[in-house]
């Protein structure tokens, strides 16, 4: 059986990029050599990633940081998953701050963690991208974007590149002096050439994005 390691050798990644795409390249020589992830070995529970990524989803980090400490206290654990939610009812959990379709999202979570449908960290690794992803993207308020960022900085994956994500987007468009951001297939088609690495492009693009939208503030991630 195959096993996929978490992370991934990034001065390969580095290197391999700079020499297969001039453009990009150029920006990454710029900007310097973006370190391993620190949480790519560190252990992790899948369901707790996702339960905050719902709670997270269309709030601003400050937000979605309260109502999650709201939960927290009201389960009386740090830890989100099928036996810690079941502590409180619909009423008490919405009493946090959260709203109908995301406390749906996390009962629909945790009934799957409890029918076995969630992987859990060990398996994963057993498990290539896209078995992933199909293995999540049924649960209500998860969606392959999502999930993408679970592979990207939590697992460790070398090869994702997320082509629905507007930051990607624009920093292709950046690389490439496009008047317009490529759409996703086309982005695809793009990222063939930075395989096996399109995770660490991804990297860079995000920050050639904020680089040229000259942002004061990184965009956050739902796994940041």
């Amino acid at each position: 059986m195959a096993r996929f390691p978490r992370g991934f050798d990034t001065d390969a990644a580095f290197e391999h990029l700079a020499r297969r795409d001039r453009k990009l390249g150029a920006w990454m020589r710029r900007m310097g050599p973006i370190p391993a992830d620190p949480r790519w070995r560190k252990s992790f529970d899948p369901v707790d990633a996702l339960a905050r990524a719902i709670l997270y989803q269309q709030l601003s980090g400050k937000a979605a940081a309260t109502i999650v400490s709201r939960v927290e206290a009201a389960i009386d654990s740090d830890r989100f998953h099928c036996d810690t939610l079941a502590r409180c009812d619909d009423a008490a959990i919405r009493a946090c701050g959260v709203s109908g379709n995301k406390l749906l999202a996390l009962r629909d979570l945790a009934r799957r963690e409890a029918d076995g449908e969630i992987p859990d960290l060990r398996r994963m690794a057993s498990m290539d991208d896209d078995a992933i992803i199909d293995a999540l993207v049924p649960v209500r308020g998860i969606g392959r974007w999502t999930v993408e960022m679970m592979l990207m900085f939590r697992l460790g994956r070398p090869d994702v590149l997320p082509v629905d994500d507007l930051g990607i987007r624009k920093g292709a468009q950046a690389v490439d002096r496009l008047d317009e951001m490529l759409k996703p297939k086309a982005l695809a088609e793009r990222g063939e050439k930075w395989g096996p690495y399109r995770t660490y492009a991804s990297l860079y693009l995000w920050r050639i994005a904020d680089a040229a939208n000259d942002a004061k503030v990184a965009t956050r991630r739902s796994q940041d």
